[in-house]
This record gives structure tokens, sequence and C-alpha cells, in this order.
């Protein structure tokens, strides 16, 4: 059976990651962009990451201009975005696709164990899949759901 630790993406500093690193933890895996409505809820995702870190949550965000264009900036400019307006300290990664013919493998795969309003597609930025400890997607969020929402949810998989 295909887990999260069978994967591995490129950092926002051009690093090989493999998420193999983060077995064993809770992971949010989000979509993001810096110029969407939805930008804003990078607060909410620091948030959950500086309270629930130390619990086993890991946070992962990906960049994606495939929503309006919405995330045009370089992996420098993304960084430096994230942390001077929101102060992003949870793992970032370099700029993928989330649909179509280059779809990241990763993405692929959350897409696959959770299908959305739009079938196997992501419907827009900010769209969130729950990954427990064993690596398996617990659930899928739509972008309007807010990252406070998702505390429930985050302490039942941290507690199994």
């Amino acid at each position: 059976m295909t887990t999260l630790s069978d994967f591995h993406a490129t950092t926002l500093t051009g690093q090989d990651q493999d998420l193999a690193a983060y077995a064993g933890k809770v992971v949010l895996v989000v979509n993001t962009a810096s110029k969407c409505g939805f930008t804003p809820q990078y607060e909410g995702l620091e948030k959950l990451w500086e309270s629930h870190k130390d619990d086993g949550l890991v946070i992962l965000g990906f960049p994606c201009n495939q929503f309006g264009g919405q995330e045009p900036g370089s992996a420098d400019e993304i960084e430096e975005f994230c942390q001077a307006n929101y102060g992003v300290t949870f793992p970032m990664f370099d700029k993928i696709d989330v649909n179509g013919p280059e779809t990241h493998p990763l993405y692929q795969w959350l897409k696959d164990s959770r299908s959305g309003v739009l079938g196997g597609k992501i419907k827009w930025n900010f769209t969130k899949f729950l990954v427990g400890k064993d690596g398996t997607v617990i659930d899928r969020y739509a972008p309007t759901t807010k990252p406070e929402e998702l505390v429930d949810d985050i302490t039942k998989a941290l507690s199994a």
C-alpha cells in the first residue's frame, strides 16, 4: 500500500526532501498561493503548526500557480512573502502542479486517496489533506475550510 513515505519533494531552497522523514507524524498537506483570497489562511496554518508541532503535527505547504496565476513568484519570492507577511516556519516546498499532465506524484496519490467535489481534481488553492501517523490519507478539506476548523480532526489523529 502506498503511503506518504513513498514520495519525495523539492523544498523551496532546492533540497530533495524524502517525505519518509515525516513517518509517524500527522501531516497536513496544503497547496498554497500568495495572491489568493485564501492566502490569509497561512496565519491559521502557522498557528496550528506552532500549537501542535510538539505533539507530532507537520504542515507541508506546496505553492501552486494553476489557479488564476495566483502564485507567480520564484521560490525565493514565495519564501520571503510567507515569512514577512505570515511568519511561516512550517516546511514549504517548490512550486508544483496539482492537476493536469504534470501533476506532482504526491498530489496524484492524495487525489486518488480522497476525491473531492470535482472528482479527482483539486478545486482551488488551500485544499487540505490530513494524513495519519500511518501515512494514509484521513480526510480532504475544501479551500473554504479554515485551519482552525481542523483542530478536532488533528487532535483525534494525534491521539490515535
